[in-house]
């Protein structure tokens, strides 16, 4: 099927008949259902590159206590999204994790203040009070202020809360200097009125925020079911570097209810796009060294109990793979969904 065909059917244009290919499966499972804050599923189902591969996608729910590496585990999942602390906690306790895929390379966790208030970083907020959003902030806040040779002796730490309106309260108020938290925080602040800037310091933000994981077992018998998955979701991604407004169509005919403030729809997508876009040379890379530098901290705060070589877990057997194919034909897809849809 030649890409214009194909975007035009999946605008609703049916030109002919076209025999659907035999599809496989493959069960994942993730922090959100679809959503733009993982947009590369959502446009590579869009583009049809999932179909391309044979693949179809099962999310698995996930608004559940059980720990994703357990759906791995009890093989329900083929494939499941962790975050660093996650990834070390189960390869500390025996479980024959591999991470086969760098999804957001950037950690959504950091420290906001108010636009206002001149603070440019962290350092300048010893002896304030300062907020997280919840208890499970803290350590954020422990590694920022231990990048700047501070500890929470240094400041008083309060727990703010999580609705926005109370959070944008806390800086309009100048009850806190600044604020531990993540991507819809930020927005959540923004959208009641207080425009913020983020002084998180790199030991916080230099980290893995999440990954794709597999179990040995499920590598050895789905390899191919991988591949394609991880390729796929390679060709999203790049979408949102050369035609974000395409992205930005896709996400609001597939998700519309994150679309009902158009506004915060767009500060949304756009805080996806920078935490799932690649930072490295090939899609999804695995950066053995930053998985080295991130520990000893981990440790010193608790997230992890023990230092874990990076060897043991890091496997890259698919990211030459998932890096195979043209940019110039995705672009003349994307270019055809375009003329199609838009």
């Amino acid at each position: 099927m030649t890409h214009l065909i194909r975007a035009l059917l999946l605008g609703g244009v049916t030109l002919f008949a076209v025999p659907a290919a035999a599809q496989q499966t493959i069960n994942a499972v993730m922090p959100k259902q679809r959503s733009a804050n993982y947009f590369p599923l959502i446009v590579a189902e869009a583009l049809g590159y999932f179909e391309e591969e044979g693949i179809a996608v099962n999310l698995l729910p996930s608004d559940t206590p059980i720990p994703f590496v357990n759906f791995l585990r009890n093989g329900q999942a083929h494939i499941a999204m962790m975050d660093s602390a996650e990834v070390l906690q189960a390869e500390a306790a025996g479980v024959p994790v591999n991470v086969i895929y760098e999804v957001m390379q950037t950690a959504p966790d950091g420290i906001a203040v108010s636009a206002e208030s001149g603070i440019t970083d962290v350092a300048e907020l010893e002896g304030t009070v300062v907020g997280l959003v919840s208890d499970r902030d803290l350590v954020t806040m422990q590694i920022a202020l231990d990048a700047r040779d501070l500890t929470t002796d240094d400041v008083t730490v309060v727990v703010v809360g999580e609705a926005g309106p109370t959070l944008a309260a806390a800086f309009r108020d100048q009850t806190v200097s600044a604020i531990a938290g993540s991507g819809p925080d930020w927005l959540a602040i923004q959208a009641n009125g207080i425009a913020i800037d983020l002084i998180t310091p790199s030991e916080v933000s230099a980290k893995p925020g999440n990954t794709f994981v597999a179990l040995d077992e499920g590598i050895a018998d789905n390899a191919d079911l991988l591949e394609g998955y991880l390729r796929a979701w390679s060709k999203g991604m790049y979408v949102a570097k050369i035609a974000p407004d395409v992205v930005a169509e896709i996400a609001r005919t597939a998700v519309p209810e994150e679309w009902e403030d158009p506004t915060f729809g767009e500060q949304y997508l756009a805080n996806a796009i920078r935490l799932n876009v690649s930072i490295t040379d090939l899609a999804g890379d695995l950066q053995t060294q930053v998985w080295s530098d991130i520990q000893p901290a981990m440790q010193q705060f608790g997230l992890i109990k023990e230092i874990v070589d990076p060897a043991q877990f890091l496997d890259n057997r698919f990211i030459t793979p998932a890096n195979d194919w043209s940019r110039e034909e995705v672009a003349s897809e994307v270019e055809a969904w375009r003329e199609a849809n838009m």
